[in-house]
Formats: structure tokens, C-alpha cells, sequence
């Protein structure tokens, strides 16, 4: 059971005493620690910088891995940091003044990367993909800056899925975001422990504690978004079969190269028959 210290960190300040919110919590906790362990993401004393964007999945990973650092499970020193993109009506000062609250080690930078967006991306377009290149790059400068190891990305187990099927619908791979990665110049690690857990539980969670969310206007706004339509297939799914969702993510964390169709993953040509078949294939009438 979780404990009722008064001693937890701030950001728990004000939690629900409800039944319902305590096994909640516990879930989102275990998740975490077992995605954290799963794909080895703990480096003793490393400093990771953890990415916050004012929404629910963000406030969540950032709560969730304090608690995980208070009782003494995730031996890291967390700096939060939120990049400011220069949207317009962006509240900037939501976030430093609540993680000022709370006592948070935070790095708040700005850098208008809207206006590349805008002038880059043609009208009726879609800004996700650019809009997340030129965010991940400030991202990876900061944390070298910092001196941090790991840059923390808040994508729950729905964005994996969701990205999942994009790549499988308009992309023809099989690829998602993986929980652990090393960037491409090979410095720093990305992780993403909320791998496993469900948006529906970001969401309760961030509401129940009151957290000051900011929603993305920039890019959440447009309609038509294949990411929308996915996750509106997913919705329907889930809705005629509760726990689609579940069976699907395990589905991800159990591949099987010999079933597909990669010969880069899998030495079809290589397979051979054991003696005793090869010695009844004779036996097999020729097709040709």
C-alpha cells in the first residue's frame, strides 16, 4: 500500500485519500518502475532532464518519477525543463511558477520555433513533424548543457500504439517509439517511462491532483490528423472489446521474426530441414 507520510514530495500535496485514487496511483507507480526495470534504464547517479509540456501525460511522468526517487527506487537527479515554442496566448509563466511551488530543479527555455512552423510548413499541412524535430534538437542541446545523460519524454503506452499503427498505415513499416533509444549522434539517451502506462490513467491522475494543465493549440488544434483518425479507430475497438488496447501493446513487447516478413530480421534462405525430414521430402509430389 502506499504510504500517508506527510513527508512525500510536494507535487502529491493534496492528493485524494479515495480508495479509487490510491489504487490508481499504484498502478501508474508500477507501471513505471516496471518499464524503468524492463528496459534498463537506470544509470546510477546519472542527471536526466525531464521533459515537461504543461499537459497530463507530462505532469504525471514528472510526479510518478518522484515518487519513485523517494522511496529510494530511482537513484537519479531529475531536472524538469519546459521549451517554450513561442505559441501564441502560451501561458508562460504556468509552469516555472508551479514547479517554483513545489520545489522542482527546472530549466524553462525559450526558443520560437512557431515561427519556423509557419513559414516552413505549407497551409492546410500538418506542423507535428517539424514542430517535433525542432523541439527534440533544443532538447538535446539543453540537456548537454545540463550535463544530463537522458532526455525523459512523457509518450504513454496509447502514443506508442497510436504511432504503431500510423507507421503500419501510411508508413508500410512495422516501428514505433521504443521506450529506450540512443539519439543518432549517439550522446544521449531518450527515454520514456510511462511506456506503460494508459492515457486514460495520465488523465485521471493529472486531474485529480489539480494540476495546472496547458493545452497544445498549435498542432492539436488542426483537424484531420492521422494520429486523430488512429486514435479514433482504437477508440472503437476499445469500445467493442474492452482491453483491446492491452492485448495490442503486449502484442508489441512479443515479436516473432520467423512470422514475418523481413529477411533482414530473419535467415528465411537459411532454413534447412532436420535429416530425418529431409530424407522424407522425397516423398512430396513437384508442384511445378
Amino acid at each position: 500500500m502506499l504510504d500517508d507520510c506527510d513527508d512525500i514530495h510536494p507535487l502529491f500535496h493534496g492528493a485524494p485519500k479515495t480508495t479509487e485514487f490510491k489504487k490508481l496511483r499504484k498502478r501508474i507507480v508500477q507501471n513505471v518502475r516496471e518499464a524503468i526495470e524492463q528496459y534498463g534504464m537506470v544509470e546510477r547517479d546519472a542527471r536526466w532532464l525531464v521533459c515537461l509540456s504543461g499537459g497530463k501525460d507530462s505532469y504525471t511522468m514528472l510526479a510518478i518519477l518522484y515518487e519513485l526517487k523517494w522511496r529510494g527506487l530511482l537513484p537519479v537527479e531529475l531536472l524538469a525543463c519546459n521549451l517554450d515554442q513561442g505559441q501564441p496566448g502560451f501561458p508562460a509563466t504556468v509552469l516555472p511558477e508551479f514547479l517554483e511551488k513545489m520545489g522542482v530543479p527546472h530549466r524553462i527555455e525559450y526558443e520560437d520555433t512557431y515561427s519556423i512552423v509557419k513559414d516552413k510548413v505549407p497551409e492546410g499541412r500538418t506542423y507535428c513533424a517539424l514542430c517535433s524535430r525542432l523541439r527534440r534538437g533544443n532538447l538535446y542541446r539543453i540537456a548537454r548543457e545540463e550535463g544530463c545523460s537522458a532526455v525523459v519524454l512523457g509518450h504513454h503506452r496509447d502514443d506508442i500504439l497510436e504511432t504503431f499503427f500510423m507507421n503500419l498505415f501510411h508508413g508500410g513499416r512495422l516501428a514505433t517509439m521504443p521506450p529506450k533509444l540512443v539519439n543518432e549522434e549517439g550522446d544521449l539517451f531518450v527515454y520514456r517511462p510511462l511506456a506503460h502506462v494508459a492515457e486514460e490513467d495520465c488523465e485521471k491522475f493529472a486531474k485529480s491532483m489539480n494540476y495546472p494543465i496547458i493545452p497544445c493549440d498549435l498542432c492539436g488544434s488542426q483537424d484531420g490528423l492521422q494520429r486523430q483518425q488512429v486514435k479514433g479507430i482504437l477508440d472503437g475497438w476499445e469500445k467493442n472489446r474492452p482491453g483491446r488496447r492491452q492485448v495490442m501493446f503486449r502484442a508489441l513487447m512479443n515479436a516473432r521474426p520467423s512470422h514475418l516478413l523481413d529477411p533482414n530480421l530473419f535467415d528465411f534462405k537459411g532454413l534447412e530441414l532436420s535429416p530425418k525430414d529431409r530424407d522424407n521430402s522425397s516423398d512430396i509430389p513437384d508442384l511445378r
